[in-house]
């Protein structure tokens, strides 16, 4: 029988309620993910054409909100019933109703993983305020994974309200993680990966990662304490080089082709978040 739950009357009901909110918020991070790496691009040219004293280009305004979403291929705009989560993917067969161009199976899949992640994280704390603080943290994550995985950018738009938010909850006991804690965890998490990209820069004369590894880093040492550091250094650092490795050795290409690091960490903070204890146990014999 499902547990009572202090909000949603049982555990079944407000397992189901993350769901929704989680299929809902990953169409909204699929904006994100689309438009943010634009904007950011957009915002180096204007300074730098400002810094060059050269006229600025003439562009529509383009953000989160707009202009309204529209199809790549023929631009015809994208109505409220063609944005359903998944379903709308499913019953236009992957493809625009208008121009039938494939549409990205990236919208799909953002969306259910924010659901299954989202029910996830309520299934393991409830609707609790460890549980209520884990959902931003997961979204964030599918955020700042998937934008890395496409442009290897890691936005401060996203990593630092990330670090930020991992301080402010420990000062209200939200996480479990002392104030002293979070804030040891910030600096070891970007103090061990610069030190790391400043000894490889050392040897090879080339950088190895990017200053937003560090940022990302650091806001899980924020959120999970220091003492959670090894873990997830551990498996971001095996599942990115054996992936990573397969991932060259299968496409071809050269040792020098960049391999974002920041979806390994993200996937191991969140398995450290959601099963720390037990990680701890199972690979270091303790808790």
């Amino acid at each position: 029988m499902p547990t009572p739950d202090l909000f949603f009357g049982s555990s079944a009901m407000a397992i189901t309620v993350a769901a929704v909110v989680g299929l809902l918020v990953g169409s909204f991070l699929n904006v994100v993910i689309f438009r943010l790496p634009v904007m950011m691009e957009r915002a180096w040219r204007r300074d730098s054409l400002e810094f060059l004293e050269q006229p600025a280009d003439d562009l529509e305004t383009f953000n989160l909100a707009t202009p309204a979403s529209r199809c790549n291929g023929c631009g015809t705009l994208i109505r409220a019933w063609q944005n359903v989560p998944v379903i709308s993917f499913l019953l236009q067969g992957g493809k625009c109703a208008n121009c039938k161009i494939a549409l990205s199976w990236q919208y799909p899949l953002v969306e259910l993983l924010s659901a299954v992640l989202s029910a996830a994280v309520v299934w393991r704390f409830g609707s609790t305020p460890m549980g209520f603080a884990a959902l931003p943290f997961t979204w964030l994550l599918i955020a700042m994974a998937v934008i890395d995985l496409r442009t290897t950018y890691l936005p401060d738009i996203l990593t630092l309200p990330f670090l930020w938010l991992g301080l402010v909850l420990s000062a209200f006991a939200v996480t479990g993680v002392s104030p002293t804690d979070a804030i040891i965890g910030a600096a070891a998490g970007y103090g061990v990966l610069w030190a790391v990209f400043q000894l490889f820069k050392l040897i090879t004369g080339k950088e190895g990662m990017g200053f937003g590894d560090f940022k990302l880093l650091a806001g899980l040492g924020a959120w999970l304490s220091w003492t959670e550091l090894p873990m997830v250094i551990l498996m971001s650092s095996l599942s990115g080089a054996v992936v990573g490795g397969c991932w060259l050795l299968l496409s071809s290409r050269g040792r020098d082709t960049q391999i974002p690091f920041g979806p390994w960490l993200a996937m191991a903070g969140w398995l450290t978040l959601m099963w720390g204890d037990t990680l701890y146990r199972v690979v270091f014999g303790y808790s």
